[in-house]
């Protein structure tokens, strides 16, 4: 059995269907499904149980596990409770750590790009102590997020005791098909694929530094099936560990992503740049960009789907049909 913690959440139901396409149906998800729809991501998913995420320690007591995907947490980037995003986020990562560690049991968890801040120091995974410490995270998911990298990297260093395989996963920009019930933190595209096919203007952000164009403030986007796959190799790549940037490695603007929506529709564009909400605009990231050589160096060679071809499929097969999920 395998345990998909925030499975039936946005990569994690993803993960999921890929999971039972490749012929696994015993999977347990540990996630609170609420009542904006969430259970929708799973509605076509075979499950061996969903456990809420309180009584996951005695759930787990005793439980002999495959693995544990461990992608559940605060995502909001926005969010402003630190108590609570630190339990959520960080300790209680830092309970599965352990549990896996003396259960024997491989852990692959969610990092994020956020743990890059305003990217001063680059975007590149160096899983090195004095390298992670150099890194600054502009908001509070990234820092509990970030906090963890450290821990887990200082056991590395330290020669303590880890999992038999132990991965965490600096995710870009994932966007796809089971990320509606983000709300704000939906894609950019989600959020204006019903415009886009309306023939309604789609607001994107003026820019408000010299050199950048409106709209061309620039992200790693990266389509969910990517993301997937890389933990599919992994969970199918038990000698691998370590600290690695899930992205394509180039950088492409949000109105190229926008754009890329018309094409797949074959309309014609309608973009109006608005400003910026002033609250944002000093903790704003104007560029990321993965660095994915040490993924990669680590026997990666699935690839990264191009931008274009990406959206195409969202559009095509999830955002312009009456259902959307997978």
């Amino acid at each position: 059995m395998l345990l998909v913690t925030g499975g039936a959440g946005f990569i994690g139901s993803n993960l999921v269907a890929a999971l039972n396409d490749s012929g696994s149906s015993d999977v347990a998800v540990c996630d609170l499904l609420g009542h904006e729809g969430k259970w929708r991501n799973l509605a076509k998913r075979q499950l061996a149980d969903i456990v809420p995420p309180a009584e996951l320690p005695a759930w787990l007591n005793g439980r002999l596990l495959d693995g544990i995907i461990h992608l559940g947490a605060i995502s909001e980037t926005t969010a402003t409770d630190g108590d609570l995003v630190i339990e959520t986020n960080f300790r209680l990562s830092m309970r599965l750590l352990d549990w896996c560690t003396v259960h024997a049991t491989p852990f692959i968890y969610a990092s994020s790009a956020a743990t890059y801040g305003d990217g001063a120091q680059g975007f590149t995974d160096d899983p090195q102590l004095s390298a992670l410490k150099a890194l600054r995270p502009m908001n509070l998911y990234g820092w509990s997020k970030h906090l963890f990298d450290l821990a887990v990297a200082e056991r590395a260093v330290r020669g303590e005791r880890l999992p038999p395989q132990w991965a965490g996963l600096k995710f870009f920009n994932v966007f796809g098909p089971n990320e509606y019930h983000k709300g704000a933190m939906m894609s950019v595209l989600a959020k204006r694929f019903d415009d886009v096919k309306a023939g309604r203007k789609v607001q994107l952000f003026k820019s408000h530094r010299d050199g950048i164009a409106d709209g061309d403030q620039r992200r790693d986007f990266i389509y969910v099936d990517d993301a997937v796959r890389v933990m599919m190799w992994l969970l199918a790549t038990p000698s691998v560990s370590g600290l690695f940037n899930v992205g394509t490695g180039k950088a492409r603007s949000f109105k190229d992503l926008i754009l890329a929506a018309y094409a797949a529709l074959g309309t014609r564009p309608n973009i109006e740049y608005v400003e910026m909400p002033a609250p944002i605009r000093d903790s704003y990231q104007y560029f990321t960009q993965s660095d994915v050589d040490r993924l990669r160096r680590a026997g990666y060679n699935g690839g990264f789907t191009a931008l274009e071809d990406s959206v195409g499929s969202y559009v095509r097969d999830f955002l312009d049909r009456a259902d959307r999920f997978r």
